[in-house]
């Protein structure tokens, strides 16, 4: 099948296809009065934790790398691993929520597991005896956090690939016994989980396990998946956000923000991951230069959970087990800030319908508003405006589209007696929970409202004779999102068939979406990066051409 094949909505007939944004329409005529994706209670639960801490630590901590090479003798991890400290650091953080990882794509296990010898009970920690995630489950439980765990499909020292692919079918089954004990385990132990992460969606089947021991958790990826991720690293998400999708592409593991669909049957909310030590996942001795500042962490904020997303921010503990001072201080720095500036409102009410007032009496100094849908409802608002009242007369202060769980909206400070939020485009009443002023007295980033920005095109290739065959190995060195376009030496392409992603020889495939309205364009999702990766297929139209990429 040829990826010019394409259903009447722009899919790709039976796979997902992905889209910036789905065009919007008029209330006025339509059939459906509500939206089709509404939200679990699980999910709006989720939604209101909006920040949340992320912690890796593995054996590539000791070797000053991203991803862990085997090489650490077990000899030689014996830290003094703190929990409490990465609990007080997520407090100071403001999150409400830890997400460890338990296992890395290295294979190593912070867990008492008899799966694998590559564990945290064949170190000195401890005498062997030691259990990162029971005594995280602890420190969570006496700060009132919540505990998630991020179990790595991928094993390099079992040899699985991304999404736990392995090469043959008996190494395959082997796996799939050993990942689902390590699931059991990690899901029976440690209490509820509020979040369960399979980086990089997961071949190893285990909607049996997820179903009965992770009912109400938050599934990142995955063919159960539940919450989606952005598509990038940089902690970003798009504006509008639009939490629904489609159901194809909810199943497919690997969908991200950029499928976002209004009209869309599957609600799957979105999640920013970024780390304080941007670009890098774990602490290294190399990389503390990289340490966000407050003024990057607070436009990370607005740009996150200020347009509706949650933040799940990284802080890696060092090779004593706990976090870095300078890390530490400026998660605090950072929590403390946001409280200052949205812990208390000048006033707040919620209402529904098109117009929501809110009255301030006397002339109150405003320089920020915060919106929230009431997403028991769905999200319903597609378009509005907020004004503002002073000296009588009422103003624009600014014009939007998706409202979702949050969205922060700066203002010029100015006094107003009122504020209004007018809905100028619904899919059934609009639901408003909150319509808060405030007076943060600090200026908002100046890349608060700003659209997500492209690389340029990078030409990656060559195709002859209607045969593709590009190794992007060198050019996808980051988790993120990448366009592939085609480019015709003469005529045009129309299609491209037997399309094939593999990385370190596995069939990665499910990774690669046709661009709605084209046929010569390919996004790839890329959750993982240091493998050969390899695009291959036929192109119809054209027997020879320029690959271009781009990263998104």
């Amino acid at each position: 099948m040829l990826i010019s094949e394409f259903d009447r909505r722009g899919f790709l007939k039976g796979a997902a296809a992905a889209v910036a944004v789905w065009p919007l329409r008029a209330v006025q005529g339509q059939a459906a009065k509500t939206p089709r994706a509404i939200p679990s209670v699980d999910q709006l639960a989720w939604h209101d934790l909006e920040i949340g801490m992320f912690v890796h630590i593995a054996p590539n901590t000791w070797q000053d790398k991203e991803g862990d090479d085997l090489s650490t003798p077990l000899s030689a991890i014996d830290p003094d691993i703190d929990t409490d400290n990465w609990a007080e650091c997520a407090a100071n953080l403001g999150a409400r929520y830890i997400v460890f990882v338990a296992k890395h794509e290295g294979g190593f296990c912070m867990w008492q597991t008899q799966t694998t010898e590559y564990s945290i009970r064949n170190t000195p920690w401890k005498g062997g005896k030691g259990d990162v995630l029971a005594d995280l489950e602890a420190s969570c439980r006496k700060r009132g956090l919540r505990l998630g765990v991020y179990l790595s499909p991928r094993d390099r020292n079992f040899g699985a690939g991304l999404g736990g692919v392995c090469k043959d079918a008996a190494t395959q089954a082997r796996y799939n016994a050993m990942y689902r004990e390590q699931l059991t385990e990690v899901l029976t132990r440690y209490g509820e989980m509020v979040e369960v992460w399979f980086d990089g969606s997961s071949v190893v089947p285990a909607h049996d396990l997820v179903s009965k021991y992770a009912a109400h958790a938050a599934i990142f990826q995955g063919p159960d998946a539940t919450i989606r991720w952005v598509g990038t690293e940089m902690g970003f998400a798009p504006y509008p956000l639009w939490n629904a999708e489609s159901k194809a592409d909810a199943t497919s593991g690997t969908s991200t923000s950029l499928l976002g669909d209004p009209d869309g049957d599957a609600w799957v909310g979105v999640e920013c991951d970024v780390s304080i030590r941007r670009p890098n996942w774990f602490w290294s001795t190399k990389n503390e230069k990289n340490l966000m500042t407050l003024d990057q962490l607070i436009e990370v904020y607005y740009r996150s959970v200020g347009r509706g997303a949650q933040l799940l921010l990284n802080i890696p503990p060092n090779r004593h087990g706990h976090m870095a001072d300078a890390d530490f201080s400026r998660a605090k720095e950072f929590g403390d800030e946001i409280r200052r500036r949205f812990g208390r409102s000048v006033a707040e009410t919620k209402g529904q319908g098109e117009r929501v007032e809110l009255k301030l009496g006397v002339a109150e100094r405003v320089d920020h508003v915060i919106l929230e849908e009431d997403l028991r409802y769905g999200q319903r608002v597609r378009s509005f405006r907020l004004e503002g009242q002073s000296g009588g007369k009422w103003s624009e202060l600014y014009a939007g589209s998706s409202i979702g769980h949050k969205r922060i909206v700066p203002v010029a400070v100015g006094e107003f007696a009122a504020l209004r939020l007018v809905v100028t485009e619904s899919v059934g009443e609009a639901r408003i929970r909150r319509l808060a002023a405030f007076h943060v007295g600090a200026p908002a980033p100046a890349t608060w409202n700003a659209t997500a920005t492209l690389w340029a095109d990078n030409t990656v290739g060559h195709w002859v004779e209607g045969r593709l065959a590009v190794d992007l190995t060198s050019k996808m060195t980051e988790a993120t999102q990448y366009r592939i376009r085609l480019i015709a030496e003469t005529g045009a392409v129309t299609g491209i068939g037997d399309l094939k992603l593999e990385q370190d020889g596995a069939d990665v495939t499910h990774l690669v979406r046709r661009e709605p309205g084209t046929r010569n364009v390919l996004i790839v999702s890329m959750t993982g990066v240091g493998q050969k990766v390899v695009l291959s297929g036929t192109v119809a139209g054209a027997e020879s051409g320029t690959i271009l990429m781009q990263k998104m």
